[in-house]
């Protein structure tokens, strides 16, 4: 993570450099509405590769946005869910979303 004296000046850069990544948004879209497990994203992710999840899910953890729940298990299960600050960035892809739609009907007229 970095420190606040690490972050761009900027809040919108700073936003940026937490979710600006294709992937990392569409981790968190998925995110937003349950727990998953790695595989489970991969999966879903088409097109992205292991290591780019991997490299992903890691920032994001380290930037404090998601959680990783390791369950003793045999074999182990992992989880990742979106911390309390991963919640909080819904408002920002609640309004993506509704861009994206907007956007959309816009091309049908």
């Amino acid at each position: 993570m970095l420190t606040k004296e690490e972050m761009p000046a900027c809040p919108v850069a700073t936003t940026v450099r937490l979710i600006g990544s294709k992937w990392k948004l569409l981790i968190l879209r998925n995110l937003m509405a349950r727990p998953w497990r790695f595989n489970e994203l991969r999966k879903d992710l088409e097109g992205i590769s292991q290591k780019v999840l991997t490299d992903s899910l890691r920032a994001m953890e380290e930037d404090g946005i998601i959680t990783r729940t390791v369950y003793p298990e045999v074999p182990p299960r992992v989880e990742y869910a979106l911390s309390p600050l991963g919640v909080s960035m819904r408002p920002i892809l609640d309004a993506m979303e509704q861009w994206g739609i907007e956007y959309k009907k816009s091309l049908c007229h």
